[in-house]
């Protein structure tokens, strides 16, 4: 069997944004045929929310996209992880110094970390280095915002890794 391709998306707390990017991934990884080349995860970089489910706001505004998170659970990445993941998406740029800063050897993220806004309207990771708004507490309307960025985001993502990594 070929190496499965590693990705994990990355919040704060792992309940709202990385759990909608996950599940947008995973939907369109699904819907392309290649489930069983890909792994695919989230993560927070905090212990917060730690074994919680999806706020409902980002549980609700994927099942109105026909994308189920219910059954993801909050977990706090690890350093030791760092090295297993072939991209890691980090939600904001505070998200993106905290991975820099679990890293034992933050050069050797090099390639693989990556800000989700880089994607949002480049297939070539030259977006914006923006962040992904947290909705947490801000109602429906931010959460819909958050997934059409994650959504438009994953879509380039996932173009990206099959050039990349010449995935048929």
């Amino acid at each position: 069997m070929a190496h499965k391709i590693r990705v994990v998306f990355v919040c704060l707390g792992n309940i709202c944004r990385s759990p909608l990017a996950e599940g947008s991934f995973r939907h369109l990884v699904q819907a392309r045929g290649l489930d069983d080349r890909f792994d695919i995860d989230s993560a927070g970089t905090s212990s917060y929310h730690a074994g919680e489910p999806p706020d409902p706001g980002s549980v609700d505004v994927a099942r109105r996209n026909g994308i189920d998170i219910s059954r993801q659970r909050s977990r706090q990445l690890v350093r030791e992880e760092l090295t297993s993941f072939d991209y890691i998406i980090a939600m904001d740029s505070q998200n993106h110094r905290n991975i820099l800063r679990l890293a034992a050897n933050p050069d050797a993220l090099r390639g693989k970390l990556w800000l989700m806004r880089n994607f949002e309207r480049s297939p070539e990771g030259l977006g914006d280095d923006l962040g992904v708004p947290d909705p947490w507490g801000g109602g429906r309307r931010g959460f819909e915002e958050v997934h059409g960025i994650v959504h438009d985001a994953c879509g380039h993502l996932l173009a990206f890794i099959l050039a990349k990594d010449k995935v048929p």
